[in-house]
């Protein structure tokens, strides 16, 4: 197991431990995973493959996490980062290789730059924001996504 991989697994059991501040969904199957990868046009990086399989999406401590899901309301439409991914493309011009995970007031866009993925395929987590000049211009905030959950809510929980 990847130190990445590693990091979801402490994830998943921080919103396991705290059920009375998280909220999330029942996980994704594998064609779930797989409809919103063809959608996007890229796969998942095993870190983040592995908390969509187990919660969907979440939020702790009041931190959210888009993640993927569907409602009944909704039908088949692929929420969470399939839905803000493909807005973002088509409202601020978010390149295309670039995921949307998270929406943020400070940083703007929280994405998966998923043209640098690394050995383990892994992609790093960058700070987007459509009113920078360029690419240039993110600012990298983790080396993989599931270091950068595990942070972000051992944050949350600090609060």
């Amino acid at each position: 197991m990847t130190r990445a991989v590693e990091a979801s697994e402490q994830v998943i059991r921080l919103v396991h431990e705290n059920e009375d501040i998280v909220n999330h969904a029942d996980g994704c199957d594998a064609g779930v995973l797989a409809a919103a990868e063809r959608e996007l046009g890229f796969a998942f990086p095993p870190s983040y493959r592995r908390l969509l399989e187990e919660l969907g999406t979440w939020d702790i401590g009041g931190t959210e996490f888009l993640g993927v899901y569907q409602t009944p309301a909704r039908g088949d439409a692929l929420l969470g980062s399939v839905e803000q991914t493909l807005e973002a493309r088509s409202r601020t011009g978010l390149p295309p290789d670039l995921m949307v995970v998270m929406v943020d007031d400070v940083w703007g866009f929280v994405v998966l730059d998923t043209s640098q993925a690394d050995k383990d395929g892994e992609y790093p987590v960058f700070a987007w924001n459509p009113g920078l000049p360029d690419r240039d211009s993110m600012e990298k905030v983790a080396d993989n996504f599931g270091s950068f959950a595990l942070e972000e809510c051992r944050q949350a929980l600090r609060q």
